[in-house]
Order: C-alpha cells, then structure tokens, then sequence
C-alpha cells in the first residue's frame, strides 16, 4: 500500500530547473490494481517515489501501463529532467523524415503523453503547465504535418507561385487553433478543433482556382495524418467542422469568402469560439491579420448583454441534447457538458468577455482561468466568484484528465459503477468517500454560481404600480410596435417583460404623463432594441435612469435614443466613483485612441468617449452628485483632454505625409469659456494655434510644406479632427475667430507674429481676451513662453480711462449686434453674464494682472474706484446666479430656454440648482438682477459717474 505525499500547493516546474522530477512530487497515484502496479515497476524499475508513482499509474491506468512498457528505455532518462527531455523529443520531431512524419509524431504523441501524465500525477506540473505542453505538442505536430503535405504538392508545381522556400510560411494557408487548444488548454485525450484559411490575396485572380484545389487536397492530407489510426496509434483526434457553414464549404475556404460569412451570417456561439481562436500552424501573420479583421465581429463595441440569452438558449440546447437534466449524480455524470461541469465555467468567462469585451479590451483573454481573473481585476465579476470558479475548473479538470488516462478515451463522464469512479479516485491519490463528497460539491457549486447568471431567475413580486401611474394609450403601445426597435420578435418579448418595470418607474418622475412622452420620444429614436432593452433588463437601474432623464431632461433623453451606447459607461465600474481629473483623463483617452488602428477610427472613438463622459457629468448634474462649479470643471477637463490626445494624433497623421513638424513644434491655446474652464453641455472650442518655426523653411517629409503653409494646414486638420461630423457625430463646434486679425488672419500664427501683434497691433478686446487664455496642448517650452508673454503684456500699465471707453463702445457694439434676447437668455443682454464678465475683465485688465476668475476681476474692477466693493459683490451675485442658470439649461435643451416646454421635471431641477421655490418669481428675480446689474456697469463705464452705481430708477 503506497502512502500519501503531502500535497505543496506552490506549483513547480520551469521555475525549478535545478530540481529533480523526484523532488518535485507534490502527490502520488494509488494503484487500483495492485497486479498492473507490479506489472508496470517490472517494466520501469525505479526506486522510492519514482517507483511508487510508477505503480500508481500503470496499476491504475491500462493505457498508461501500455505506455510504460512501449517507451520504458525512453521515459526513464526523461524524468531526471523532463523541460529537456520534451524538448528534446520536439526537436527530434522537427528533424524527422517529412515521408515519415506520420509514424514519427505517433511515438512523439506516446511519449510526450507518458511524460505529461506522470508530472501531472505526481504534480510536478500545474493545470496550465500540462495543457500548456500537450498544446505545445499539437502546434508542432499541426506545422510538421502541415508542411508534409504541401511539400510534395509545391515540388510537382501543384501550387501556383510557390515554391519550397514557404514551406514555412504554409504557403499562403494558415492553421488556427480554436477552442481548447487555440487557449492552450488540451486536456490529456483531446480532439483538436481546427480552421484552415488560405489568403487569397497571396494568389494571382487567375491561379485561385487551382490554388484552392490543391490546399483543400493538403488539408485533408493534413489531417489524415493526424487523425488516422495505425497500428502505431494515432496523433490527435481532428474535427475541422467549426469552419464557416461546414456542410457546403471546403475544408480550407479563403479569408476573404469567410470574412463575407462572418460579417453577415455569423452567430453567437461563433463569436464565443472566436475568443479562442489563434494561429497555430501556416502563415501567422496572415492568421492574426485575419483575426485582426475579424475583431469587430467578434467584440461589439457596446456592452452586449442580449449575449445573456444566447448563451442561455445555447446551454438548453446541449443539456436537451445530452439529457443534462434533473439533480447533479456523480455516476456517469458528464465533467464537461453536464450540470457544474468545465463548459459551464467556460461558457461563464467566454459570455462575461463577449458582453463586455469590445468596450474593456483587457477582457480578450484565451485561457479560462486568466480570463476570470481579469474579469475579476476589471470589476466585470466580484473577485470571490473567479476565484470559486478557478480553483473548481483546475480540480474538475484534474478529474477530467483522471477519466482520459485510464484507456486515452475521449470521454469526459464518470464511470457509472463505485468501482469506476474508486480508479478514477485512486488515478487523482484520493480516498474514495473524500473524492466523491469534494467532487459533488463542486459540481453543485459552479451550477449555481453559473446558473444565476445564464438562466433567467423568477421575476420577483412586483409593487404595487401607484395611482398617478401614467395610462398607457392604446395608440401609443400600437405605435410602439411599429419603431425600429420593437420590430423583432425578440426584442418586443424583453420589452413586454420590462414595461410594468418601466411603468413604475416613470409614475414615479414628478409629471408622469411627460415622462411618458419622453420616454416615447426616446423609443422612436432607438435604431434598434434588442442590445439595449438586454442591457436595461441586465441592468434594472439604468429603468430608474432612464426614468430620471425622461422625466427630466427630455432633449437628454432624446439624445440617448441616438447615442444609447452611453449607457454603457454607468456600469462600467467607477460611474459613480470620484471624478479621475484631468490628467487621467487624457492619459485614458490616450489608451483609447492607441488601440484603434486607422485614423478615421480614432476620431470615431475620441467621439463615443466624449460623449460618454459628457453622460456622466449630465447625470452627475441632474442627481445632485455636483453642483454647476464642478460640472463646468468636469466638462472644461474633457475638453482638455480631447485636445490633448488627439493633437499629437492629428500630427502624427499629418506627418506621414509632410514630415514631422518644423521648428519647435506648435501649442493649442483654450481661449473664452475654455481658457476660463467654464464649459457647458453644449459649449463651442475657441482655439488660436501658436507655432515657433525657429528659422526652419519646410518641413522634412515625402511631400514637404513652407513652414508657414505646414502649420495652417495642420491646424485645419486638427479643427477637422474636432469639429468634423463622422458616423459617430462630431466633438465640438471650433471658433477661431479670437486669433490675432480674426477671420482675416492666417489660421495659425507664429510665436514671433504673435507677439508682435499683441504688442503693437491687438485691440483693447484682443488683450480683454488674453485675461481667459491658457495653453492647453503642445510642447511645455513653448507653452511656458506664450504664458510667460501673456503675463507680461497683461501686467504692463494702462490708461484706465482709455480702456474704460473702449469696454464702453465694444459693449455697445455687442448690443447692437446681438440684442437683448429672450426673458431666460442669461448670457446676452444688458446686465447679463457676458455684460458682468466684460466688466470683470477690465478689472483684471487695468490691474496689471492675469486670471479669468470673475469675482476677483470685479473686485480689481473695485480697486479702480469703478465699482463699489459692495456692488463687486452684487456683480457677482447676480453673475452666479445666471451662470448656473445657463449651465442648467445647456443640460436640458439645446434650445432657448422655455419653462412651459420644459415640463415640471425640467423647473424643478432649474428651482433646485438656483434654490428658489417659484419657476415664475425665479424668472421676476433674474431679471431684477440684471437690471440692477445693468445700471452698476453703466455708471461703472461712463466717465464721472458717481461709483456707487444708485439706479434712482
């Protein structure tokens, strides 16, 4: 009777190079049958644990004990050192005979098998060191076997164009390795699931025919040597049944035709198997660039949670099949498909990665068990349940191996007798009673952290919808059917499932009926319904949501319809966590860009990130969670950031073509709103791009430019790259019209003409203008010099008066231009926003100093002797007060501010952000401000007024 070694749980293999394969037991076999135990330490007789483990394995395993006495002389050097020893047997592989490939990867298959086995049974190597090797082996054995089968077809000019020297390259056809293998995780008697590709683009038009041909005759070859039983065994199982429609494609189908499949025709399971997927054998390259094509297909830009039922429909669909019903029964029970088994675990982390892994590119990960993990670290799962599932999916696929190796069956069900599952027990250096208890609850474990997920839970009792509940007009659930998103069978069952739910919610918004009206407004936008009505029912406190915004926000939830990906970013993780800032920011979008490829995808995706950050400040906003200081703050950093990232984009594309740029490079400087950092939901950019050519003519590249063409040119890229509408819209509306000379000037300017400009040429306004500028992106030795220049024009002395005049006539002018407005325009206007802020910087202006914050320019204003400190105070009161008016209402509508269409949900958030109880006396009280403000910055502006500013009237 052998004895138990404790088990080490810190695994050992690669790591330990010095150590013996005796040293690195960790655990030892029980012999079921003690006779084939001594059978086999005849064949191999070695001594102490090395023996034992012998006689477990041989004693408790018929094939492994064949194993034994066919590769004795071989496996007993091999154990002093089996890293060496395996790769050794590669190499010998890769210098066999190509005629004799088929019998020399068969002996390669008995011994690597025998080797793998035994550190698996003693682990001396973990899980994903076992599979590791065993896919190792099928790679090369894809590639010898591969390679065997073109050589001779290439020699009698059976391919066109090629020749021998791309042998190594298969020729133009490449292997990929799907499901277990394509993640590196055989298991011990695994058949290997393979998809044959040939690039059509490596092939004259002319020659396809032909080439096709002869690959499909080298596919079969291929795998006729891998799969064909001998009397020298075989080497791996192939199934090439996972290719696009195998029942009327080749066996080896061009990557254009399967691309056409994939785009049209490709289904759930498919992206599923596509997770896997990884060129083994051929043309590599050709094999990622494939599966670089095939991303989109496969990882949905948006969070995919109508993948849910697929997946679900998919596990109904084997357990029917099989007969995977009823309560979890150890005998026969089946490890992979059955309830609690290995594919439930994996359908687990695979549908976890297709929901979510467009949008988290983290998340595209082979192997099962690091794929939890991510899942995990990106917060997609709560770390407990990945580590649950990791450590059951290594103990259930220690079983599963167990199962294998007693006659290399690919089986994965337990035996049905006691004394089945005792071999199996004693294979795995188990007690018997022990095995079963631990196993079965295992097994009950994964299926119910599984089936939580999968199989749709009873709806919960649902309250009581309230009286004021809006009724639902029968015309209006008949138009309903008729929208884009309700067209589908499918999509109108989610939505019937969700409607009482969303019923409640919106009786719950202060007018339901306007909610509901919204709400419609919302569904006739949506282009589609399934994805988002998953989401919501995934989800159920984006209903909630969606029912604040309706009830809200009509114009937001208008835009949601159009741009329902946002939702995506509530749930994904830190929606409601701290604002990152600035620098975070900008260093995410970064990341963002980095990962698309082409250009034009790049400022797509700088679109859907702005946009779903500007959501978050929206409903950040519209819940209270900021008020309209850190809202302003919170848009002006996604501005930064969006220059910030993409200006090195926009320059990198441009000099593909016209080289880098001249000189000393060029900044963005953020001017009005932006420079002042008090951007809004719909704020325009005002932007003045400065460059130093530093004495450099044009610029270095296959296409040069004149310095000064160079940098107009490149600016109206990077306007382009902001401003231009593309299949996801546009970022922001730019104004360049504050640069030096305006709409006259050249689009960009250079540090020297800048400079000269703003010393001898800029208007009064032109200087009022640079109290708001900062340098947003570029080089940080440029920046510094413009921001030093800024200081020092703005700190030289002034003739007050003179500067008083001129604010008095450019007020005027923007009187007579834009007129008064409407009774809530709170921007324009006598005694408005714009009126105060001319005011305030002035102040700034005639103190020699620099800053854009409004108080502090008012009470330079004061220091002046314009104003009084106490009117200063006013100024800025009543300023405040129409700022967070017009920052509310740029979150409400992108139309002129209209309580009466607003709705009540709309008033009562513009009651709140301005804590007044009256939508009517709000309106009464904002305009007394302005008029008294108006009379303020009167006798501020005119000479000789008394500087009280008293308005008798």
């Amino acid at each position: 009777m052998t004895h138990p070694i404790p088990i080490d749980q810190t695994p050992r293999g690669r790591e330990c190079p010095g150590m013996s394969f005796a040293d690195r037991l960790t655990r030892i076999p029980r012999p079921h049958d003690p006779e084939r135990a001594a059978d086999a330490r005849a064949a191999l007789p070695l001594e102490g644990p090395l023996g034992e483990l012998i006689g477990g394995a041989g004693g408790s395993s018929p094939y492994l004990l064949s194993l034994i006495h066919k590769e004795a002389e071989w496996i007993a050097p091999a154990l002093r050192d089996p890293e060496t020893a395996l790769a050794q047997e590669f190499d010998r592989l890769r210098a066999a005979d190509p005629t004799q490939i088929g019998t020399a990867l068969r002996q390669g298959k008995r011994r690597v098998a025998l080797l793998t086995a035994l550190a698996d049974l003693g682990g001396v190597w973990p899980l994903a060191e076992v599979t590791g090797r065993l896919t190792e082996f099928a790679d090369l054995s894809v590639q010898l076997a591969l390679r065997a089968a073109l050589a001779p077809l290439i020699r009698r000019g059976k391919l066109p164009g090629k020749t021998e020297a791309d042998l190594d390259k298969g020729a133009g056809m490449v292997v990929l390795a799907m499901g277990k293998m394509g993640a590196g995780e055989l298991n011990y008697s695994s058949d290997i699931d393979l998809i044959c590709l040939f690039d059509d683009g490596q092939f004259d038009p002319d020659d396809l025919g032909d080439a096709r041909a002869t690959l499909i005759r080298a596919t079969r070859t291929m795998a006729q040597t891998l799969s064909d039983i001998t009397d020298q065994g075989y080497v791996f199982r192939t199934d090439l049944r996972l290719r696009p429609d195998p029942s009327v494609t080749p066996v080896c189908l061009s990557m254009d035709a399967a691309e056409r499949y994939y785009e049209s025709l490709g289904r759930t399971w498919e992206r599923a198997a596509y997770i896997k997927a990884r060129p083994c054998a051929g043309d590599i390259a050709a094999g990622e660039a494939f599966l670089s094509n095939l991303r989109p297909f496969v990882w949905r830009r948006h969070l995919d949670y109508a993948a849910i039922q697929d997946a679900h429909d998919m596990r109904q669909a084997i357990r029917d099949h099989k007969g995977h019903h009823g309560r979890i029964s150890l005998p026969g029970h089946d490890m992979k498909l059955g309830r609690g088994g290995i594919r439930e675990i994996e359908f687990f982390a695979q549908f976890h990665q297709i929901i979510a892994g467009g949008r988290d590119p983290d998340l595209r990960i082979r192997p099962t068990c690091k794929a939890l993990d991510m899942l995990a670290t990106r917060k997609w799962i709560p770390r407990d349940i990945a580590e649950k599932l990791a450590d059951h999916y290594r103990v259930l696929r220690d079983v599963e191996h167990r199962i294998q190796m007693v006659n290399d069956a690919q089986t994965h069900a337990l035996p049905q007798s006691d004394d089945g599952i005792r071999r199996i027990a004693d294979l795995s250096g188990q007690d018997f009673d022990s095995f079963r208890k631990d196993l079965q609850a295992r097994l009950e474990e994964v299926h119910a952290l599984c089936e939580g997920f999968f199989a749709r839970e009873k709806e919960p009792e649902r309250e009581a919808i309230p009286q004021n509940a809006p009724e639902v007009p029968a015309e209006l659930v008949t138009r309903w059917r008729s929208y884009p998103a309700l067209r589908s069978s499918r999509a109108q069952a989610i939505f019937d499932r969700l409607r009482p739910r969303l019923i409640q919610a919106l009786s719950r918004a202060a007018k339901p009926d306007e909610a509901l009206q919204a709400f419609d407004g919302f569904l006739a936008g949506l282009p589609a319904g399934v994805q988002v009505f998953s989401l919501f029912e995934a989800n159920p406190q984006l209903i909630d949501l969606i029912a604040d915004i309706a009830g809200t926000t009509p114009d937001l939830a208008r835009y949601l319809s159009r741009n329902a990906s946002v939702f995506d970013a509530v749930i994904g993780g830190s929606f409601f966590g701290d604002w990152p800032g600035g620098d975070a920011l900008t260093a995410d979008l970064s990341v963002t860009l980095a990962a698309e490829e082409d250009y034009e995808l790049r400022l797509d995706a700088a679109r859907r990130w702005q946009r779903e950050w500007h959501f978050r400040v929206g409903v950040h906003h519209l819940r209270g969670l900021i008020a309209t200081p850190a809202a302003a703050a919170q848009y002006s950093d996604i501005a930064d950031a969006a220059i910030r990232a993409l200006w090195p984009v926009v320059q990198d594309n441009f000099a593909r073509r016209h080289g880098p740029p001249p000189g000393n490079g060029a900044i963005v400087l953020g001017m009005g709103s932006l420079g002042a950092r008090r951007l809004n939901a719909r704020s325009d950019l005002d932007l003045i791009v400065i460059y130093d050519p530093a004495d450099v003519d044009s610029s270095d590249g296959k296409r040069p430019l004149p310095t000064r063409a160079y940098y107009a040119r490149l600016t109206q890229a990077l306007v382009t790259a902001l401003s231009a509408p593309t299949a996801e819209g546009r970022l922001y509306e730019v104004d360049m019209r504050l640069r030096p000379s305006g709409n006259q000037g050249p689009v960009a300017t250079s540090w020297t003409a800048f400079r000269d400009y703003q010393e001898s040429q800029a208007w009064t306004w032109e200087h009022l203008a640079l109290t708001l500028a900062r340098p947003v992106a570029g080089p940080k030795a440029l920046s510094d010099q413009v921001e030093a220049f800024r200081c020092d024009v703005l700190s030289r002395p002034r003739d007050t008066d003179a500067l008083r005049r001129d604010v008095a006539e450019m007020r005027a002018r923007i009187a007579q231009a834009k007129g008064e407005g409407g009774q809530w325009e709170m921007k324009l206007g006598r005694g408005r926003m714009q009126d105060i802020e001319l005011l305030s910087q002035a102040g700034t202006l005639a103190s020699g100093t620099s800053g854009s914050d409004v108080a502090t320019g008012l009470s330079r204003a004061a220091a002046q002797g314009w104003i009084t400190e106490e009117a200063a105070g006013q100024l800025t009161q009543a300023w405040t007060r129409f700022w967070y008016m017009n920052l509310t209402a740029k979150l409400l509508t992108d139309q002129q501010l209209a309580p009466e269409t607003l709705g009540k949900g709309g008033c009562e958030l513009l009651l709140r952000e301005l804590q007044a109880d009256d939508i009517d006396r709000l309106g009464a009280d904002l305009a007394e401000q302005a008029i008294k403000a108006a009379a303020v910055i009167d006798a501020a502006l005119a000479d000789g007024t008394d500087p009280d500013g008293e308005d008798d009237g």
